[in-house]
C-alpha cells in the first residue's frame, strides 16, 4: 500500500464514535443497546462526520452495526453504510478504521458468540465488507476488545449468549479468537491491501494487600490470554494452556490455534485512566476490583508493556475520562503530551484516538440501571458490583449519559456542543513541527 496511514514515524490523531450494538434475542430481559441510535448519531451522522473533520482528525474509528447489516446467512443490507462511508471518505477525505464487531451479533445467530456457526458467519461478513469497500475502507478491526466481550458475554452473563463462569468465558474467548482468525483470512483474501488493526482493552492491577499478589498475577494473565491465543502463543508449555482445557477448551482446538497464525498490522490499545487501573481488595481467590485513577503513569505503563510483549506498532484506539469539561481537557493534554514524548523517544506509537467523540449512554441503560461492570462504582460501599445502580429509571436516556465526549450531547434532541477538550484536540491534531521542534505539552 502506498503512503500508509499509520506509517512509521507518523503520529495520527483520530476520533471515535461509540458504537456498541447489542440486540438481545426475543424474550431476553435485556433491552437493546444501540449507541448510534441512543446518541442520535443515526439522525445526525453527517453533522458528526463534519465535526470530526472540523476538529482536525484525519481518521476515525467507526462501527458498522453488524447485527443490523447481516440480515441472514449470505444476505446484507449495505445501503446506510454505503451512504455514510461514501460521505466520510470521498467527500470529507477521512480515513475510516472500520469496527466490524462491537459486542453484538445478529439475532439469528441464536447462541451469539457461542454459536457453532459464529466463526464462519463473522468471517463471511468480514470478507463481504472487505470486498465491497476495498479502496474505500482498508483499515479494519475484526472485533473490538475480545477481553471485554468475553467478560460481558461469557463470564458474567450481561450480554448474549449470557454465559457465566470461567467455562463460559473460555467458550466465548476461544470462539471469538477463532472468528478473528477466520475474519482476517477472509479480509486479506478480499483485499490484499487491508490493514488489520487489532483492538484490545488494557488491564492494570495492583494489590491492596500482599496476600493478593497471586490474584494480581492471575488477573493479568487472564487479560493477556485472548491476544496470546490469537498470536499462537498458547502452546503446550504455556502456563494457562491447561487452565483453558480445565474450563472446556479442547486440546485439538488449542493446538490448531498455534498454527497458521494471522498477521496483525497495528495493535490498538484502549486505556481509561479512571477505569482501567484496578486495586484488588478483599479475600484471596475472590477479590473485589476497585477503580483507581493512575493518570498518565498508568498509560505509560500499559504502552511500554505492550511494546515489550508484542513488538507491534501501537495506536491508542480509545482513551478519555468521565468528568467536567476541565477534567476531560486536562486528560487530553496530559495523555497527548505523553504520547508525543514517547513517540519522539523512538517508541513505535503511531496514533492517538479520543474515544468517544460524543457523550454516550451507559451500558446499564439496557439492564434497568444495574451496574454491569466488573468493578465497583463506590469503593466505600458494601454492595457487590452487580447490586449497585447507575440510575433509578430507564425512562429517560439523559439519566444515563456518560460525560466522556469532547462533544457534549446536551438535550433530548441530541444537540451537539463542543467542549473545551475539543479545542485542545484540534490544537494537537493541527500542530505541525517547525524547525525541528518537538511538542511535548
Amino acid at each position: 500500500m502506498t503512503d500508509p496511514f499509520f506509517a512509521s514515524g507518523e503520529l495520527r490523531w483520530l476520533l471515535g464514535i461509540e458504537d456498541t450494538c447489542v440486540y438481545p434475542p426475543v424474550g431476553s430481559a435485556m433491552g437493546a443497546l444501540d449507541e448510534h441510535r441512543l446518541t442520535g448519531h443515526d439522525d445526525h451522522w453527517r453533522e458528526d462526520f463534519d465535526r470530526i473533520k472540523a476538529l482536525g482528525a484525519t481518521g476515525f474509528r467507526y462501527g458498522v452495526s453488524w447485527p443490523l447489516v447481516h440480515t441472514a446467512p449470505g444476505e446484507f443490507r449495505w445501503e446506510s453504510l454505503d451512504e455514510r462511508l461514501d460521505y466520510a471518505v470521498k467527500t470529507l477525505g477521512l480515513v475510516v478504521v472500520a469496527d466490524l464487531v462491537h459486542y453484538g451479533t445478529p439475532t439469528w445467530l441464536t447462541r451469539s458468540f457461542a454459536d457453532d456457526r459464529y466463526a464462519e458467519t463473522v468471517a463471511e461478513f468480514a470478507g463481504a465488507f472487505a470486498e465491497r469497500y476495498r479502496g474505500v475502507v482498508d483499515h479494519i478491526t475484526p472485533l473490538n476488545e475480545p477481553l471485554t466481550t468475553a467478560s460481558f458475554c461469557g463470564l458474567r452473563g450481561v450480554w448474549p449468549p449470557a454465559l457465566t463462569g470461567w467455562d463460559g468465558w473460555t467458550e466465548v474467548t476461544v470462539s471469538i479468537v477463532d472468528g478473528i482468525r477466520q475474519s482476517i483470512s477472509a479480509i486479506r483474501g478480499a483485499n490484499p491491501d487491508a490493514v488489520i488493526v487489532h483492538v484490545e482493552a488494557s488491564a492494570l492491577y495492583s494489590a491492596s494487600d500482599p496476600a493478593l499478589e497471586a490474584d494480581v498475577a492471575h488477573h493479568e494473565a487472564i487479560a493477556r490470554l485472548p491476544l496470546e491465543l490469537l498470536l499462537g502463543r498458547v502452546t503446550e508449555d504455556h502456563p494457562y494452556r491447561q487452565y483453558l482445557v480445565d474450563h472446556g477448551a479442547s486440546q485439538s482446538t488449542l493446538e490448531r490455534l498455534t498454527r497458521d497464525v494471522p498477521t496483525i498490522d497495528v495493535l490498538g490499545v484502549n486505556y481509561y485512566p479512571d477505569l482501567t487501573p484496578r486495586i484488588l481488595r478483599g479475600s484471596p481467590g475472590s477479590p473485589r476490583q476497585v477503580t483507581e485513577n493512575r493518570g498518565a503513569a498508568g498509560l505509560q505503563h500499559v504502552l511500554e508493556d505492550a511494546l515489550r510483549r508484542y513488538g507491534l506498532p501501537i495506536v491508542i484506539t480509545e482513551t478519555s475520562i468521565e468528568g467536567s469539561e476541565q477534567e476531560r481537557q486536562s486528560w487530553l493534554q496530559q495523555s497527548a503530551a505523553l504520547v508525543r514524548t514517547m513517540n519522539a523517544a523512538g517508541c513505535d506509537i503511531r496514533g492517538y484516538t479520543w474515544w468517544p467523540l460524543l457523550d454516550f449512554v451507559d451500558w446499564s441503560y439496557a439492564s434497568g440501571g444495574r451496574n454491569v461492570e466488573e468493578f465497583v462504582l463506590d469503593p466505600s460501599g458494601d454492595l457487590p458490583a452487580d447490586q449497585e445502580r447507575f440510575a433509578d429509571s430507564t425512562d429517560e436516556t439523559s439519566l444515563f449519559f456518560r460525560r466522556m465526549g469532547i462533544v457534549s450531547v446536551t438535550d433530548s434532541q441530541s444537540t451537539r456542543q463542543n467542549t473545551s477538550a475539543a479545542s485542545s484536540f484540534q490544537e494537537e491534531a493541527e500542530w505541525t513541527p517547525a524547525n525541528g521542534d518537538v511538542r511535548v505539552g
